[in-house]
């Protein structure tokens, strides 16, 4: 697949304990972001956030959070992050947690495969 020049980031913000039944919401998006064909995605791990609700979120040795803020980013052209947005939307109403969904933008400028030995 060839993924360059203008391109959209799709960004999605969420909590580490979010839970569709017993997949968490980051690994049911990704999932669902490869099984559309998206042209890929990465699930960060915070260590510290807070959101609409003001609730303060932190990774401390002493008491170790299992909410840590997950942030899932996906990049392809803009139809198919449009596409794909609805079934962001179904998930996070599944899940009926909170979050943030961003879409910017952006400018691809290398994208291949690793090389096969």
């Amino acid at each position: 697949m060839e993924l360059l020049g203008q391109a959209k980031l799709l960004r999605i913000f969420s909590g580490e304990s979010d839970r569709i039944g017993h997949q968490p919401l980051y690994e049911a998006i990704l999932l669902s972001a490869r099984e559309n064909g998206l042209a890929g995605g990465t699930v960060l791990k915070g260590i510290m956030s807070y959101g609409a609700s003001s609730h303060i979120h932190l990774a401390r040795l002493i008491d170790l959070s299992e909410d840590l803020p997950v942030v899932i980013e996906i990049v392809d052209r803009a139809e198919k992050i449009d596409a794909f947005l609805p079934m962001v939307n179904d998930l996070f109403e599944k899940c009926g947690k909170g979050g943030l969904i961003t879409v910017e933008k952006v400018e691809v400028l290398y994208y291949k495969p690793k090389n096969k030995k």
